[in-house]
């Protein structure tokens, strides 16, 4: 049941080094009630074929703080792994195999309000921005 006090989020991840989502990323939602409170884990989720979780828990009455913790090294691994199938030749040499093995994103939420926030994601870098 939604109410004025009510506070939600949604988020979505696209590869921007494919220009595509990305699928079945892991997704977990944390948050707390102030600042010097700590972190309650309220579970999590996973992106679906068009990179979006749209199964986040609800936030808790009293949220002033959220997290959203992105497993994303299962995912860059997978790519790699896709990738050097099809092209064994390219195959690195000895790398470390994922620079970002995850990525947490922390901000703040007022009550009533819905936070969009997508993660554009490639494997050195991310951004991340309060989308609609």
């Amino acid at each position: 049941m939604s109410t004025s006090t009510t506070t939600s989020v949604s988020t979505h991840i696209l590869d921007t080094s494919v220009g595509r989502p990305a699928e079945s990323v892991a997704v977990h939602l944390s948050a707390r009630t102030g600042r010097g409170t700590d972190w309650q884990a309220l579970g999590g989720s996973a992106t679906d074929a068009d990179g979006r979780c749209k199964d986040l828990p609800a936030l808790p009455e009293g949220t002033t703080h959220v997290r959203l913790d992105f497993a994303v090294e299962p995912y860059f691994e997978k790519k790699q792994a896709d990738a050097q199938q099809d092209a064994p030749a390219n195959r690195d040499s000895g790398a470390q195999s994922v620079f970002f093995p995850e990525v947490a994103i922390t901000f703040a939420v007022v009550p009533g309000e819905h936070y969009h926030v997508p993660l554009l994601l490639n494997p050195f870098g991310y951004s991340v921005y309060r989308g609609s």
